[in-house]
């Protein structure tokens, strides 16, 4: 790639040179004889050829540089730390791929039951009748793992994952769910890449890796032992990109912060890690989990936010009016939460509980009242998502709700996400002032303390 580089600045400095000596030459009769064969070149040659290199320069300019890939860390770290990231579920087939030669073991009894060499072709893996079939091989467990080798890398429907690939048949036999197994740190160079741009202030994105760490430790410990992953790749969670989201910056914060977490005093008494949210951008001023998710922890109570302002886009910090059916939000309310049938219409939306600041408030509950004259309570951002799950339209609680007859409009919003924890955009603002990942962890996460699991 350097070489193509300097080949076409090489002959656009000949083109420039030749151009220029031609203009000249009408003025001066005497020159170089070097110039003079040159200047030779048809003027349609010199037009057409220019044309030609700038078009390989903008190409070139445009290919994504190759990506050098490092073998997967981590892999014989202790059970604890991997990670169980739900990939897909209910499907009944996927492509794989790897660059490399694969097993695929039995995870109950740890055996290796087949062995693949590197197929350079797309893999289909398809469940029919309880039985996984795995490039034409079947495999009637309802569990398989498909292990690659060095440098422990798969593809999946076209994404690269560190690790190894958990396959789950589902009770039904006809459909099955794809866990990525994977190390802590190199999950996380899969969620820092995803949650934050790379080119970010490095306090920055360390103080998002040890709290995105923190997040899925909490998350592993409190739900992994009931179902058959810990976290999944979506915003539901943490957004994890794989392999696509590392660059040598997201790895030298990962690396930087290896195995640091949050920790905070819990309602009972104890020390211990806790669930780090964070979210785009605040708005102005954070919000306490309680009135958000409904748990409480010593570090997670609303701070004053002036850093993300002058970070977050425009149009995130302060979005546009968006309006809704009321036979849509009605719907989607009644569809999410089978109780609310018994109010019949939702006829009236009234915010009845708000974090009050100097110039807006964040609503954190809501009274709905229906058509059978009677009422219901939700949290704002339950309300927020089940209206809109993307969260693209309505993008936080910072709002006010109107009635316009037929529709529900959301307007004077401010701010992206929940608001509770970390504000992401003012993390970077912080950075940006000279704060270290420690000082924007502690102002975002007051009372909390960073330790080391490893």
């Amino acid at each position: 790639m350097i070489i193509d580089y300097f080949l076409i600045i090489y002959l656009m400095s000949f083109l420039i040179i030749t151009q220029s000596t031609a203009t000249r030459s009408k003025a001066l009769p005497r020159i170089n004889p070097l110039y003079a064969r040159r200047i030779n070149l048809p003027y349609v040659w010199q037009t057409n050829l220019s044309i030609i290199l700038l078009y390989m320069l903008i190409i070139l300019g445009g290919c994504k540089a190759r990506q050098l890939t490092i073998t997967t860390p981590q892999m014989n770290v202790e059970p604890q730390f991997w990670v169980r990231v739900l990939l897909l579920d209910d499907v009944t087939e996927c492509v794989l791929k790897t660059g490399s030669s694969f097993s695929i073991i039995n995870p109950q009894t740890q055996t290796t039951q087949s062995r693949f060499d590197r197929i350079d072709e797309p893999i289909k893996t398809t469940i029919s009748g309880g039985i996984i079939t795995i490039a034409g091989r079947q495999f009637k467990n309802k569990e398989v793992i498909i292990a690659p080798d060095i440098p422990h890398i798969f593809n999946l429907n076209g994404s690269d994952y560190r690790g190894k690939l958990k396959l789950i048949v589902n009770p039904s036999g006809d459909c099955l769910d794809a866990i990525n197994l994977v190390p802590l740190e190199p999950y996380l160079a899969g969620v820092v890449g995803a949650e934050m741009p790379d080119y970010w202030e490095p306090a920055a994105l360390q103080a998002q890796a040890i709290a995105a760490r923190t997040y899925c430790l909490y998350h592993k410990k409190r739900f992994g032992s009931t179902r058959n992953w810990d976290v999944t790749k979506t915003q539901t969670n943490q957004v994890y990109a794989g392999v696509g989201a590392e660059s040598a910056q997201i790895w030298e914060a990962v690396n930087k912060t290896y195995g640091k977490v949050l920790t905070c005093k819990h309602t009972n008494g104890s020390v211990d890690i806790f669930p780090a949210y964070y979210s785009s951008t605040c708005g102005g001023h954070t919000e306490s989990s309680e009135n958000v998710f409904g748990d409480s922890f010593e570090a997670l109570v609303g701070v004053p936010c002036p850093y993300c302002q002058d970070v977050a886009k425009l149009n995130y910090f302060f979005w546009p009016m968006v309006q809704f059916d009321k036979s849509y939000v009605t719907n989607k309310l009644l569809q999410k939460y089978p109780k609310l049938k018994r109010l019949g219409k939702i006829k009236n939306i009234t915010a009845v509980e708000q974090s009050k600041h100097e110039k807006f408030s964040r609503l954190t509950k809501i009274k709905l009242i229906g058509s059978s004259g009677k009422s219901d309570f939700l949290k704002a951002e339950d309300l927020r998502l089940t209206i809109d799950p993307t969260g693209q339209k309505i993008k936080s609680t910072i709002c006010q709700i109107i009635d316009m007859g037929n529709k529900w409009a959301f307007s004077l919003g401010r701010g992206w996400g929940h608001g509770v924890g970390m504000c992401q955009c003012g993390a970077q603002g912080m950075a940006r002032q000279g704060k270290n990942a420690e000082q924007i962890l502690s102002y975002y996460y007051p009372s909390s303390k960073i330790v080391s699991v490893y």
